[in-house]
């Protein structure tokens, strides 16, 4: 029922203390060897306390403004129980902010997922307790994936080890590093009554989960060397994760890291950047759309959001998702050929970034937004801001339907993602200053498992549909999928058709989140032009008209002088794609 890339290991020496370690140790020591014994049932609470962390190499600029320090592991209350050998975080898939504060806050939250537990030969009664631990935070929107544990016997429990050992693309903190320490903690009674359904939950969650194998397995249906390409053209030491959806079935590549495989690799959450544009918007568009009408798609982002630029009273919801509001200013007013790119990052971005509140954000954006001399539907200019203000409007739309207490993300993950067996959803949202939930992040902040990005995949392939039931709207959904309507991303739609024209030369397209790479089949001679979602880092998500997915998760963000992320051409995954199932 829980596979890991490590049922292989065999029975193995004591591993050191990571307290009286140089570096990280191997990352099997989080894992049961072969001949590990049974242990017993754990049920409690763990109070954590903060931790400096020890890192390689030592990380400059640890401590962020408003955010707290990055050197240090926070303090934390975790509940577990188990079940079946499989410890079970209460917590799991969920962004866990710092509850015990030393002087100094974390500038971390953790996800806590699925782990194990098992008792060695030699260990005085004593149980072994491992899991995976994200750090992430809610001030940005990378990952680092890292594994704890600790040993219980009856109620005493040893001082909790950690290592983060792999990461995607970093932002504020532009190094590339891992850590690793000891913080001292303590058991404490179980604060949840029914910890017999905690048992139970977590055992469904994983039979929902996709069936998975490795890649290795599919590879050998195939010619020798067939799928080397899966990955490229990003190096493979920028790679984190990859994964290809076949039939239903989620193959999946080992997760390196310098210390070993990943012993849990589908229970590792990324920060996938920008790939969340080609998933909240349009799965809430194309949700509401079912569930009230199109005309959805036409509300005015000025009409439920306040204190905008006067023009936003024009721009659509559709036209926010397809990045043609015809607002940001940063940029020149060159728009044939248009360089989609032009004012991304110009301007007052990163404060806006910063800015901890969803009236900080808008107070960014009236220092520094001008309204371009287009239209809006016309020119696509690349543009976190209006992502996040189009999540805002379609909140504040929900709230006039449904009520006050009504929240677009638990929309979402009520009425989307859990259908699909996606039980958890964690989102970076704006942190009030009065203590209320703040507004979801659209532009970035999401913070998935490789099983989740299959499966909303997979529903975007289904036409909106799981098994029986429309989730989205279906014709919606189809001429997302074909690109219908797509803007060329260099062209300018107010020139008329010939600065939209679609073709081998035109380049990406853009529509909803969705880049639509352009791509000739080897054997059709057909050009496809293939929904793509794309996030920093290299982050990629492809979706195929053969139903295969290819999924690339990586951390090729700020690399060290001289290094380059890409070897080749950009279409080289696709191009094994081609060769496995010609398009």
């Amino acid at each position: 029922m829980y596979h890991t890339a490590n049922d292989q290991y065999d029975e193995r020496p004591a591993m050191p203390e990571l307290g009286v370690t140089d570096s990280p140790i191997a990352n099997e020591a989080f894992f049961p060897e072969r001949d590990a014994d049974e242990a017993p049932d754990f049920s409690g609470t763990l109070r954590i306390s903060p931790a400096h962390m020890r890192l390689l190499p030592q990380a400059r600029g640890l401590q962020i403004e408003g955010c707290g320090d990055a050197g240090l592991f926070p303090g934390l209350t975790l509940e577990f129980v188990t079940a079946d050998g499989v410890l079970v975080p209460l917590q799991r898939g969920q962004m866990v902010r710092e509850s015990n504060a030393g002087q100094t806050s974390s500038f971390w939250c953790v996800i806590p997922q699925l782990g194990r537990v098992w008792r060695s030969r030699a260990q005085g009664g004593w149980s072994n307790a491992a899991f995976p631990l994200m750090l992430v935070s809610s001030c940005d929107t990378h990952a680092h994936q890292g594994l704890a544990r600790f040993r219980y016997k009856d109620r005493e429990v040893s001082e909790l080890e950690f290592q983060f050992v792999q990461q995607t693309a970093p932002y504020l903190l532009k190094e590339h590093f891992v850590a690793w320490g000891t913080a001292e903690t303590r058991w404490m009674e179980s604060r949840t009554a029914d910890t017999a359904a905690q048992r139970a939950q977590a055992l469904s969650e994983l039979e929902r989960r996709l069936p998975h194998k490795p890649l290795s397995d599919l590879a050998r249906e195939f010619q020798r060397g067939r799928l080397n390409e899966f990955g490229a053209p990003v190096r493979e030491q920028w790679r984190v994760q990859t994964g290809l959806v076949r039939d239903g079935t989620l193959y999946y590549q080992e997760a390196h890291t310098p210390y070993g495989n990943y012993p849990y690799p589908l229970e590792m959450r990324f920060g996938v950047r920008s790939i969340l544009k080609g998933v909240a918007a349009p799965l809430a568009l194309l949700r509401l759309a079912q569930l009230y009408g199109p005309y959805v798609l036409a509300l005015k982002v000025g009409d439920y959001v306040e204190g905008l630029d006067a023009k936003y009273r024009r721009v659509r919801f559709i036209d926010a998702a397809n990045m043609t509001s015809g607002v940001g200013g940063a940029g020149s007013w060159k728009t044939h050929p248009n360089d989609p790119e032009d004012g991304y990052l110009d301007g007052r971005y990163q404060e806006w970034m910063d800015a901890r509140s969803h009236k900080d954000k808008l107070r960014q954006m009236e220092l520094c937004d001008r309204p371009y001399p287009w239209e809006p539907g016309t020119v696509m200019r690349y543009r976190d801001q209006d992502y996040y203000l189009l999540g805002a409007a379609l909140d504040r739309f929900l709230k006039s339907v449904r009520g006050p207490q009504a929240d677009i993300w638990d929309m979402l993950r009520a009425e989307v993602f859990k259908p699909i067996g996606i039980p958890h959803a964690p989102i970076v949202r704006t942190r009030e200053p009065d203590g209320r939930r703040g507004v979801p992040w659209f532009h970035a902040g999401y913070y998935p498992l490789l099983d989740d990005l299959g499966k909303i995949a997979l529903l975007y392939q289904n036409r909106g549909a799981a098994g029986s039931r429309q989730i989205l709207h279906r014709g919606l959904t189809e001429d997302l999928l074909n690109g219908r309507d797509a803007l060329v991303q260099s062209g300018d739609a107010a020139l008329g058709p010939a600065g939209a024209e679609r073709g081998p030369k035109s380049g990406n397209l853009y529509k909803m989140g969705f880049h639509f790479t352009p791509y000739v089949g080897a054997v059709s001679g057909r050009q496809y032009f293939l929904p793509t979602m794309r996030g920093w880092g290299e982050n990629e998500i492809v979706l195929y008209p053969n139903s295969l997915i290819t999924i690339r998760i990586a951390k090729a963000g700020h690399l060290p002088p001289g290094q380059s992320a890409n070897s080749g051409a950009a279409t080289r995954t696709i191009r094994m794609v081609d060769r496995m199932s010609p398009l």
